[in-house]
């Protein structure tokens, strides 16, 4: 049986194209869609150029309609994958796919997670702290901002030298490396 990704994505989507490249030639994994709520995300382009179904919506489309939900019906995933998604997902949607749903945090959470906390301002807060490591982790979203169970976790060690730049390439690094493989490890 095929098993069947959507990804969710608000940016360039450099996450989703390593998860389309992994999944490349795998008769046994789909991606089904991408969706993003912002209609100029690089992620959309990355779509087109694959063939992948593409949906796009706006905030108040997740949070107060059922145009979302009846994409993910439609696409019926077996696992979503949020990368670099910058919405809260909605509690209707964690619910009815509980267990189902995943998202990358830049960090190794608990640390430097919560509201507002992503791409940038996360490596800045851990610079800002003098933290001798960073890292990344794969968790399930629960309806709480980061603080889902969490599947696996990367680190890579730092320097007083690294800045948040230098972290965000240690980082970029990392996500490359396992997020594809995690995400194939929990679909087998």
């Amino acid at each position: 049986m095929v098993k069947r990704i959507v990804i969710f994505a608000s940016g360039a989507g450099s996450n989703a194209e390593n998860i389309i490249q992994h999944f490349r030639g795998n008769s046994r994994v789909c991606i089904a869609g991408i969706c993003s709520n912002n209609a100029n995300s690089g992620v959309l382009k990355i779509a087109d150029c694959h063939g992948i179904e593409r949906f796009v919506f706006s905030k108040e489309e997740l949070t107060g309609s059922s145009k979302v939900d009846d994409f993910l019906t439609q696409a019926d995933p077996d696992l979503i994958v949020l990368a670099g998604f910058l919405l809260k997902f909605p509690e209707r949607l964690v619910s009815r796919y509980e267990g189902c749903v995943i998202n990358l945090h830049p960090s190794l959470l608990p640390k430097y997670g919560g509201k507002g906390m992503y791409g940038q301002r996360v490596h800045e807060a851990v610079v800002a702290a003098g933290e001798c490591e960073s890292g990344i982790t794969i968790h399930y979203i629960n309806n709480q901002y980061d603080e889902g169970a969490i599947i696996e976790q990367f680190t890579c060690g730092l320097s007083r030298a690294d800045t948040p730049i230098s972290v965000q390439k240690k980082i970029k690094k990392l996500e490359g490396l396992y997020f594809p493989k995690t995400i194939e490890k929990l679909l087998t």
